[in-house]
């Protein structure tokens, strides 16, 4: 009896999760309800309250899991985005894949954004203690600091991610226009390690 009901806790959170990110493609954040999510998942309000707590705690988790997928293709995956490439393909191929990221889930990340700035602990967690952002700012200042040791990496890294809560890359990205961003990355990217010393 309780493997049926984890079984069907799994399958309503999936159903929600996608449902979620299906209104999220169509509709303004603030018009993604959790009644809509509910409705849309077919489960009760409660079911969806009862697994994330509130609304914010539903966006957070989608964009966790959508964070997960491409931290796992990070670290395991073929490269250039895996590892085995040089540090210059690895950042390429990680902000077009961030810049596509956003394209696709343009509604999630405004949610996502929003959800972190208005929960309760806000004021203590800044976006730069957010997991996925921690994750984000590692690999990206590791892979400055491995191809440009002289560099500030760290620094470099937040002006480099900082850019996607800019709101001209925003609209861009809700638009989804993430080619032109992750070309732009790219020269941005080349030209950084093309400046290297030796």
């Amino acid at each position: 009896m309780e493997r049926r009901e984890r079984a069907d806790a799994a399958r309503n959170r999936q159903a929600i999760l996608r449902a979620a990110e299906e209104l999220l493609r169509r509709h303004p954040p603030e018009q993604v309800s959790v009644e809509r999510v509910a409705t849309a998942a077919g489960v009760g309000k409660g079911t969806v309250f009862h697994r994330f707590g509130s609304r914010t705690g539903l966006m957070l988790e989608l964009m966790s899991e959508r964070a997960r997928e491409l931290e796992q293709a990070v670290t395991d995956g073929p490269p250039p985005l895996g590892p085995g490439a040089e540090p210059v393909e690895r950042l390429v191929a990680f902000l077009a894949e961030v810049a596509a990221l956003g394209a696709r889930n343009g509604n999630l990340m405004a949610a996502h954004e929003h959800a972190m700035v208005t929960r309760k602990a806000a004021a203590e967690q800044p976006r730069e203690a957010n997991p996925i952002y921690v994750f984000w700012h590692r690999h990206v200042s590791a892979l400055i600091a491995e191809g440009r040791p002289d560099v500030d990496a760290g620094q470099i890294a937040h002006m480099l991610l900082g850019t996607l809560h800019m709101e001209p890359i925003a609209s861009q990205l809700r638009a989804g226009e993430h080619e032109r961003l992750a070309a732009g990355f790219a020269e941005l990217v080349r030209g950084l390690f093309r400046g290297g010393v030796g």
